[in-house]
């Protein structure tokens, strides 16, 4: 195709992407997105949960205001969720209230790139990034000249790389399906049972749910897909869809997500809740600081530094919280079922909902 030109290019279509996309659209800016696959949000590797407003400002004081970020169409809220069922190596529960909704990962990236695209924002699908060279993008089909890049491919991101920026150490593996069946309005999370560090989950939606499992490799010897056949044959799971994976970054956000004229937003930058693995409202709300950064840069000569601020003011310090919580919980509670049982059984529901918060467990 040549060489194409454009104000910012975007890498990757997924929710980081794309709101950051019709943010920076918005501003007046010319934007590109990129997308390796040929549609829009499949496959689906995601648990499908959206939190509520209220739960995502406990999380992320400094967010802001995000109603209007998190106002969605109510087509694309499959199931309200009315608590957490924290579930331990023996099937003892313990139930936190929790709000929020559950959805199809594949319409709701839909919906944020036509979002985009309302805004004036071009996608291009079937188009491989492949490198920097020159300041230029190199893709499959052919070089984007660009002034600002956003790399928002993912916890491998390829962009990072290209920008120098150090990419997401120690990612945990996690395989995720939908099962058919009636479920309860509980997400389900089941801790120990499966293998030594893994949890799994049930999410709820319509006449199914999204399940899988996650786990830490340093403590686990056998393969994911065992693991998983072992979770869904323990729970009588029907699966319907077939298995998929991906890596799910665990140390919070990385220390810079700036370089030159490139930007990280959502997995690529760490941008993912280490304890829950729960990444959707981090990459809305970095997704808009980053497009509304990247367009003002482009209109009236922003510096792009205020996005690191930005980020630094909303996820840095409840991030922290979290990974220091995940690195305990690998190394006191999931070496073994009956080391993750004691842990439960100390901390209680109500600490074990400061975790999953990004609150200080102790006092």
């Amino acid at each position: 195709m040549g060489t194409m030109r454009t104000d910012i290019l975007v890498i990757g279509s997924g929710p980081a992407g794309g709101t950051a996309a019709r943010y920076a659209a918005a501003k007046g800016a010319n934007v590109t997105i990129v997308e390796r696959r040929p549609e829009v949000g499949v496959p689906v590797r995601c648990g499908e949960l959206m939190p509520s407003d209220e739960e995502i400002l406990t999380m992320f004081p400094n967010a802001g205001n995000i109603a209007s970020l998190f106002d969605l169409p109510k087509h694309l809220r499959l199931r309200e969720i009315e608590g957490i069922k924290l579930i331990d190596p023996k099937g003892k529960e313990r139930l936190l209230d929790f709000s929020g909704y559950t959805m199809e990962r594949d319409r709701f990236d839909k919906h944020i790139v036509s979002e985009a695209e309302k805004e004036g924002a071009e996608l291009i699908t079937n188009c491989h990034f492949k490198k920097i060279e020159n300041g230029k993008a190199v893709t499959s089909l052919g070089d984007i000249e660009y002034k600002v890049i956003v790399g928002a491919d993912g916890p491998g991101s390829k962009t990072a790389k290209a920008l120098g920026l150090p990419g997401n150490g120690n990612p945990y593996p996690a395989v995720t399906a939908q099962a058919k069946g009636d479920f309860d309005p509980y997400v389900q999370m089941f801790f120990g049972g499966i293998a030594p560090g893994a949890y799994g989950w049930m999410i709820p939606k319509k006449g199914q749910a999204n399940v899988g499992i996650g786990l830490s490799p340093k403590f686990a010897d056998g393969t994911l897909s065992d693991y998983f056949e072992r979770f869904r044959a323990k729970h009588g799971l029907e699966i319907t869809t077939k298995l998929e994976g991906k890596y799910v970054p665990s140390e919070g956000m990385l220390p810079k997500i700036v370089s030159g004229n490139g930007l990280l937003a959502g997995d690529a930058a760490g941008q993912v809740i280490p304890v829950s693995g729960g990444g959707l409202p981090l990459a809305l709300i970095a997704g808009r600081a980053c497009g509304e950064v990247a367009g003002d840069s482009v209109v009236s000569g922003r510096s792009l530094t205020d996005y690191q601020d930005e980020c630094e003011r909303i996820f840095r310090k409840p991030l922290k919280i979290a990974a220091s919580s995940k690195r305990m919980a690998d190394k006191f509670a999931f070496r073994s079922d009956r080391r993750t049982e004691i842990t439960m059984s100390l901390l209680g529901a109500r600490r074990m909902g400061k975790l999953i918060r990004c609150k200080r467990i102790f006092p």
